[in-house]
């Protein structure tokens, strides 16, 4: 059987991003969100789910490129000089395994993440990473181990099928087969760890070789590409852009991926496909 989960990421970010965010979810496709608690918008952010009882709400754990939901001096090894977190993900990936200062911190400012979500009210439908950093094996054994306390239930898995994906977009075949290559040994040991402590998961995912570029041409290709199993498509939807938008998101094409969400050629792909839609992982 196959099943779908769509989802917009970095709710919380911006104004723009939460606007495209509900207007994705009551006029399009999208079933469900990760919120940046520590993000400048989270508070609208939280707003608009209130008034969205079918939006299903994850955690986004951030530890790269973002703010700190603890302040600055409380994580000083995990923040620059401006007080947020390092955009550079293999340094600060290094120091998360080695530097023993850093994981507490880190252990502090993820449960301060967790409790800040629990006062939203909001149920907690999965938990992800910004940048997919929870497949850093000292991240995803933290997140685990605070989840506990908080009810976490499920997890997003960032395993791309490199061949359907390809077959979607029809470009950066290497690139993808090297991503599968160099990821395999972390998302085996992901698996593993998740299936110990009762964690449910997707199989697959659309979004990450493509990210930025999740058209509505490429999702219907996606849809048409899903292997079988539970698939999550996610994307990064905004309404236009922001002053201080990061530069990482400069190129992409975010006006565009709320298009993808909100088209009613996807959705009449969606029915036609007969696709078993699940609003969340639970």
């Amino acid at each position: 059987m196959k099943r779908l989960i769509v989802t917009g990421d970095d709710f919380g970010l911006a104004l723009p991003v939460n606007e495209a965010i509900e207007r994705a979810h009551k006029q399009g496709i999208l079933g469900s969100t990760s919120l940046m608690v520590g993000a400048p918008a989270a508070e609208d952010a939280i707003h608009r789910a209130r008034r969205l009882p079918e939006l299903k709400v994850g955690l986004h754990v951030t530890e790269v490129r973002g703010r700190p939901t603890l302040h600055p001096a409380d994580v000083p090894d995990l923040v620059d000089a401006t007080g947020n977190f390092s955009p550079h993900l293999v340094r600060s990936s290094l120091r998360f395994f080695f530097r023993p200062a850093a994981r507490r911190q880190m252990a502090a400012e993820i449960r301060a993440q967790f409790e800040a979500f629990r006062r939203t009210g909001l149920p907690l439908d999965h938990v992800d990473a910004h940048n997919h950093m929870h497949l850093h094996p000292t991240v995803l054994r933290l997140i685990l181990a605070v989840g506990r306390d908080y009810g976490l239930r499920a997890m997003r898995l960032p395993r791309e099928p490199a061949l359907a994906s390809w077959r979607a977009a029809r470009r950066g075949l290497a690139v993808r087969l090297a991503a599968r290559a160099l990821l395999a040994p972390w998302l085996a040991l992901m698996q593993r760890r998740l299936a110990r402590a009762g964690i449910r998961h997707n199989d697959w995912i659309f979004g990450m070789t493509d990210t930025g570029r999740m058209t509505e041409e490429l999702v219907l290709a996606q849809l048409a590409n899903l292997p079988p199993g539970l698939t999550e498509i996610y994307l990064h939807p905004a309404t236009r852009r922001w002053e201080g938008i990061d530069p990482l998101l400069t190129p992409y094409e975010l006006e565009r991926e709320l298009e993808a969400l909100t088209s009613p050629a996807v959705a009449e792909a969606i029915r036609a496909l007969g696709l078993d839609v699940d609003s969340g992982r639970l």
